[in-house]
């Protein structure tokens, strides 16, 4: 784990380390399904907007570890996972629209995100 993450006063409710390989291991997974499902379905409007929506959070996904961690950006970190929650929201918007299956499949991500804002906060007023 990183030097300068264990010296951050943590927020209530911070999970153990070896809650996050466990709890991600699982949403990518779920995320992954959800996104086949809708690759499976008919080309449409639609489906172009839920699949481009879902690429572009993914990069937010992504980005947020590099930006918290590499760069010991609270601020920044906040800003990404923030912007990730807004994309996200329209992502599982249109995945319902295009499945239902596929964006019942987002809610347990929706959730960690939600969580991830809470404690990227909590992080930012503590620290």
């Amino acid at each position: 784990m990183n030097l300068w993450y264990q010296t951050l006063t943590k927020p209530p409710l911070t999970p153990p380390a070896s809650y996050f390989p466990i709890a991600w291991g699982i949403l990518y997974t779920l995320m992954t399904i959800a996104f086949f499902i809708v690759l499976s379905k008919p080309h449409t409007q639609e489906k172009y907007i839920a699949v481009n929506l879902f690429l572009f959070q993914l990069v937010l996904n992504f980005t947020w570890s590099y930006v918290f961690f590499e760069m010991e950006s609270i601020i920044l970190g906040l800003i990404d996972v923030f912007l990730l929650l807004i994309l996200l929201s329209f992502t599982i918007y249109y995945f319902f629209k295009v499945s239902k299956l596929a964006g019942i499949l987002l809610i347990p991500y929706l959730l960690q995100v939600i969580f991830a804002l809470y404690l990227n906060f909590g992080f930012a007023i503590l620290n």
